[in-house]
């Protein structure tokens, strides 16, 4: 086995920030993984190793040299690549071009099939590891993007990094690889914890590098992450059943954001707590990287915690410090809360027409005048009471007030959440504050939906009203543009829709569409209604694949023109229950169904001349006919299993049908006939499914 050793690369650097760290860490490993397997040099697993000050990647068992190879290839055979005076004719120079060999050097030979071919040779001397990795460093270095961070530039060279490097130490088990970047050379040392271990620190070999760095205090970005939460775990245990809030992204900004970890709590004030939790938790988590601290019954207490990179011997005046800092932001929102609870929402909701929703589409007043009477249609269509429109309609005037508030454009995150406290302080219903408070929901797949019916009926029209507006506009999503998030307004309000029986999305389009009309927008409303719909079509398409109903199920029901979520679920389900319970059937089904669609010809009608009848086809019109019926009774009813169960009785009559009538007889009156029946037969399943879809796909 060749003899092997442990590389490190390690770029240190002048702090960096989390996501920018974060983001370059994904790109290292691959960035040497690729470099080292595209120079043939062999290794084992790579590993990145980060911390604020420094970036590094450990490969495990790296080869100290590459393997000496051997290449030979096979080209035409001798007889075409040599003419007859033994010169190399335009095939052997196109293959000797390809090999990048000189024709001249070309070998002949017999191969295994005894026939004589020319072979292009070439051997490959072996390298040492170290006249690799040297250059290799050098690209990864320059070769990490920083996307939305702007780069800066040091020393007298024009190369730049997200931070100024200020060390490289760079080994092959202990010996220092050379690698120069932007002024700076490689050697065996790194830097320790700025305060706990400053100054530098001799690497011994790469596989003793993260030895070295505990040594000086630094752990990893797992070894950081751990001490965390067990620090956490602590302070949780200590408090009886009490919660601290860590949010992902923060915390994985906190472990980035320190090297020896040191997990404090501190208090704030207890007149704070008389502010909304949401802006106090979103001050000290977005402004400070604080984790508040609820208790075991869910309330916000008045500690938080704060992890330090400071020396563990100085807590108290870091606590103290954070405490000072954290009161002066609280402070603020508190400030903010009650200036706006001196005012009225009704001033609010005025101001909203300085405020542009879109440029296009006029401001947010106006927004708001159009959802409010799309939240009464989706209420009554929803099939409440008189008095819950009402208050759909209320909820919807005022959903949008709290944008124009001073804790809203403080913290952005919290609109609705804002308007729900400002509505209740204002003496507003329940379900009123509680539809403003939740009417952005959901905001991502798997987000919980408004609580209750007021909520939804708000959320519907403030979705539907930007879907309709950006297709009215033709600014629709395109690729994996989206700007305005209407693929996920759209997911979201199929998702709320499929708790409102009896509301009628189409319906809901037009009337959203009006609306925008009525405030001077000009378009044609029956493109802009059709694009809505499919766009919808779309969606729904996606999420009965996500839930596992087979394509041609999908593609059957689609067909209809179904874009209400309940019916077309309804219907792809009763479709996939009646397959699986009677799968040979509904496969010969939608064998004659493609059969008969195929044959018919939708210029004839389907007005049958019963005089013209053989007794197989009077048997298939008057089973059609019973069939029309028994459908539309059943889909009245929305009983869409049984609409299925009337379409196979046809099965029968339609294969006697093809048994024993040939369809294009020469008589033009017969075969005309029996192609409107065909018609007649195909019409039957229209607002059913398209069944062919079934045969389709086979």
């Amino acid at each position: 086995m060749a003899e092997t050793r442990d590389f490190l690369l390690e770029i240190g650097t002048e702090e960096m920030p989390s996501a920018p760290l974060m983001n370059a860490s994904r790109q290292l490993g691959d960035l040497v993984a690729r470099g080292l397997d595209a120079a043939g040099l062999a290794h084992g697993e790579v590993r990145v190793i980060s911390s604020p000050r420094r970036l590094a990647a450990l490969v495990s068992d790296v080869a100290v040299a590459t393997d000496e190879v051997h290449e030979a290839r096979r080209g035409p055979k001798a007889a075409i690549a040599f003419d007859g005076s033994g010169q190399p004719t335009k095939a052997a120079a196109g293959f000797a071009r390809k090999c990048g060999v000189d024709p001249s050097d070309l070998v002949r030979r017999v191969d295994a099939d005894g026939s004589e071919y020319v072979f292009a040779e070439r051997s490959i001397p072996s390298r040492d590891a170290v006249s690799i990795l040297s250059p290799l460093s050098a690209e990864v270095i320059g070769g990490l993007q920083w996307p939305n961070y702007r780069s800066q530039r040091w020393g007298s060279e024009h190369a730049t990094f997200v931070r100024p490097i200020r060390w490289i130490c760079s080994l092959l088990g202990s010996e220092v690889v050379p690698v120069a970047y932007a002024d700076v050379t490689s050697s065996n040392t790194t830097r320790g914890h700025r305060v706990l271990a400053p100054g530098e620190h001799v690497v011994s070999s790469a596989s003793d590098y993260e030895a070295t760095l505990e040594r000086a205090f630094v752990l990893s970005a797992e070894r950081r992450a751990e001490a965390i939460r067990d620090g956490i775990a602590k302070i949780e245990a200590d408090r009886g059943g009490a919660r601290v809030d860590t949010p992902k992204r923060i915390f994985d900004e906190v472990v980035n954001l320190c090297e020896w970890p040191t997990v404090l709590v501190g208090t704030f004030d207890e007149a704070f707590l008389d502010v909304p939790h949401e802006i106090i938790c979103e001050s000290m988590l977005s402004n400070q990287r604080y984790f508040p601290v609820y208790d075991a019954s869910g309330n916000l207490t008045r500690e938080f915690v704060v992890v330090s990179n400071a020396d563990p011997r100085v807590s108290e005046t870091v606590v103290s410090g954070n405490e000072r800092v954290v009161r002066a932001r609280l402070d603020d929102a508190k400030f903010f809360y009650e200036e706006d609870l001196k005012r009225p929402m009704e001033e609010f909701v005025e101001r909203l027409g300085t405020v542009t929703f879109q440029e296009r589409l006029g401001t947010m007043l106006q927004k708001v005048e159009r959802m409010e009477g799309l939240a009464a249609a989706v209420a009554s269509q929803a099939g409440e009471d008189d008095s819950v429109v009402e208050l759909a309609a209320r909820a919807a005037h005022l959903a949008k007030a709290d944008l124009v508030s001073q804790t809203v454009v403080e913290f952005t995150n919290q609109q609705g959440v804002m308007g729900g406290y400002y509505a209740a302080a204002a003496g507003e219903p329940a379900e009123v504050c509680a539809a403003i408070r939740e009417h952005y929901r959901p905001r991502f797949a798997g987000d919980e939906l408004p609580s209750g019916t007021c909520g939804r009926c708000v959320a519907i029209a403030d979705k539907l009203d930007t879907v309709c507006g950006i297709f009215a506009i033709d600014e629709p999503p395109t690729g994996s543009s989206d700007p305005y998030a209407v693929r996920r307004a759209a997911i979201g309000i199929i998702a709320m829709l499929r708790t409102l029986p009896g509301c009628d999305l189409r319906r809901l389009i037009g009337l959203s569409l009006d609306a925008y009309r009525t405030q001077g927008l000009d378009f044609d409303p029956v493109a802009v209604a059709e694009a809505v719909e499919r766009f919808f079509r779309g969606r729904l398409l996606a999420i009965a694949k996500d839930e596992g109903l087979r394509p041609d199920t999908i593609e059957a029901v689609s067909a209809v023109g179904v874009i209400d979520p309940i019916e077309f679920m309804a219907r792809a389900h009763a479709l996939e229950d009646a397959r699986s319970q009677r799968p040979e059937l509904f496969d010969d089904l939608a064998t004659a169904y493609a059969r008969a669609a195929h044959l018919g010809d939708a210029a004839l009608g389907s007005e049958v001349d019963a005089g013209l009848l053989s007794d197989a086809e009077r048997s298939l019109y008057d089973a059609c006919e019973r069939g029309r019926a028994s459908v539309e009774a059943a889909l009245s009813h929305a009983d869409y299993a049984g609409a299925l169960s009337a379409l196979a009785e046809l099965k029968s009559p339609i294969d006697r049908f093809f048994d024993d009538v040939l369809v294009m007889d020469e008589d033009t009156a017969v075969r005309e006939n029996r192609l409107r029946l065909l018609n007649r037969f195909v019409g039957v399943f229209a607002d059913v499914a398209d069944i062919g879809a079934l045969s389709r796909r086979k």
